[in-house]
């Protein structure tokens, strides 16, 4: 049901078609207009309530439907077809959507485009490739490493080189950073817009291990992180073909200006990543600024002109770069992330849960729906609860603690509390606290007046437990004054006492 959101967002708040959307959720694209179908059908507008759950959208989109036999469905004029084509803006899915419109048993989009390639291939076909302005940026990683000396120990680490080009203008973007991992490729996404001051309709890369989950000629997948920053910048995110470097011809040459741009950096040494960063931007600024021969206009003017005011405005709240995990929620209502549990409602025992693990919080979400949000802790082996997520029992089995028994006993009386006191400072606080509970029970049983006079009993002989308070009241002794005992005499008169005149 992700998917159908992310297509649903991609067609209503970003424009795009179904062909453009398809390899960006990893869907084909008959499928993505059956789901488009299925929402202008269902009765239900973008964007949708906050409070709908996957589980109710599905519903909603999906109702019992019987299809047609391929056999018995009309094919449409191709000859008619390829001459519509040719006409300025009519596309393959606008004609599709016509046919379909007169025979609603016709072929689906990619049966309709499978037959028309087919018929097709006897005729010469020519390819074009167009930059819009504010439309894709092209991101990659530069082969090429900058080495940084650690100025304490002397080690040389190798920093990796980010490169971000705009397809209208070139505009070129770079920074570095100490790998190509996941955490690092998400932060140079968001410096990327940061730098931009704004956020292109698409971010093209190649099939990185950051970005992409599957590679696949048709249909590469983004992993969930990286899909996750596209929904956050309302952007999407396409792949190339692997082993097809043309397909992001802008980034390669912006990888070769950079590259030649680090060469001449090469007789300095680096004692920071920050340091390097610095002269990266001064020779970024230095390639931005200067005019291109072939255009007449330096990029960062085209990109003023051009870019700049397609690009969508940045998000108000500033993104994190997140790592979506998956979780099955334990008996005890918390998922393990990094050796540490967080707490989810007890009601979603047992149910597989979706983790978004950022720098400073973890925020869990189930049918579409945030159930917790937790900040993030580093320590292994302890637990994030909050209170809310408990059952009723163990809420109130967590909330028994060394104040509350104390204000319970004074509720009875002095020397309840006192005998409270006893305890708590007696033995060892889970078992004290156990015993508190015991004594404060014996009022319930017995009576409260009952209980403080058994308490005061025990606290003048010393009994001070559990078991010997409620032996006073088992055998009524909490009804019978306590005696003072005669101290006996002492004699000191004997052969062991050796007496003050030893000493002297």
């Amino acid at each position: 049901m992700r998917k159908i959101r992310d297509v649903l967002r991609l067609h209503y708040e970003n424009g795009l078609s179904k062909r453009r959307i398809a390899p960006r959720v990893g869907l084909g694209v008959t499928t993505v207009a059956d789901y488009l179908r299925r929402f202008r059908e269902s009765g239900l507008s973008w964007p949708l309530p906050a409070e709908m759950a996957d589980s109710e959208l599905e519903r909603r989109l999906f109702p019992v439907t019987r299809s047609t036999p391929a056999h018995e469905r009309p094919l449409p004029d191709w000859a008619w077809v390829h001459r519509e084509l040719r006409r300025k803006g009519v596309t393959l899915s606008l004609v599709w959507a016509e046919y379909r419109a007169a025979h609603p048993d016709g072929l689906g989009f990619t049966a309709f485009c499978n037959h028309y390639r087919a018929w097709e291939r006897r005729l010469p076909r020519t390819m074009r490739h167009r930059h819009r302005a504010g439309e894709k940026l092209f991101v990659d990683y530069a082969g090429y490493t900058v080495p940084v000396s650690d100025p304490a120990t002397g080690e040389t680490h190798h920093a990796a080189i980010f490169v971000a080009v705009l397809g209208a203008s070139s505009l070129t973007y770079a920074e570095a950073t100490w790998s190509q991992g996941l955490s690092d490729w998400l932060t140079s996404h968001a410096n990327t817009f940061a730098f931009l001051g704004g956020v292109p309709a698409e971010v093209v890369c190649d099939n990185v291990k950051s970005g992409v989950t599957m590679p696949d000629r048709y249909e590469p997948r983004p992993n969930k992180s990286y899909a996750q920053l596209a929904a956050h910048y309302g952007t999407s995110v396409s792949a190339t073909r692997v082993a097809k470097p043309r397909d992001k011809a802008k980034v390669e040459a912006g990888v070769k200006l950079v590259t030649q741009a680090l060469a001449r950096l090469r007789h300095r040494t680096f004692f920071s990543l920050a340091e390097l960063n610095d002269a990266i931007r001064t020779e970024i600024d230095r390639i931005n600024g200067k005019v291109m021969r072939h255009m007449g206009e330096s990029r960062r003017a085209l990109f003023e002109r051009l870019d700049r005011p397609e690009l969508r405005a940045l998000p108000r709240t500033p993104y994190q770069p997140t790592e979506v995990r998956f979780r099955t929620v334990g008996r005890d209502y918390h998922v393990n992330i990094d050796q540490h549990g967080y707490s989810v409602p007890h009601e979603l025992v047992g149910a597989q849960v979706e983790v978004h693990v950022s720098r400073d919080a973890v925020e869990i979400h189930h049918d579409g729906k945030r159930v917790a949000v937790h900040r993030r802790s580093t320590v292994a082996g302890e637990h994030s609860t909050q209170d809310g997520h408990r059952p009723p029992g163990h809420r109130a089995y967590a909330g028994w603690t060394p104040a509350s028994a104390r204000q319970a006993a004074q509720a009875v009386g002095p020397a309840t509390a006192g005998m409270v006191d006893a305890v708590l400072s007696d033995s060892r606080p889970d078992q004290a606290l156990r015993t508190c509970a015991g004594i404060l029970r014996l009022g319930r049983e017995y009576g409260t007046d009952r209980l403080e006079a058994a308490c005061r009993r025990g606290l003048s002989v010393g009994a001070v437990s559990y078991t010997s308070l409620q032996s006073i009241l088992a055998r009524d002794l909490d009804r019978v004054a306590v005696q003072d005992r005669p101290s006996a005499p002492v004699n000191d008169n004997h052969a062991n006492v050796r007496g003050a005149q030893y000493y002297q």
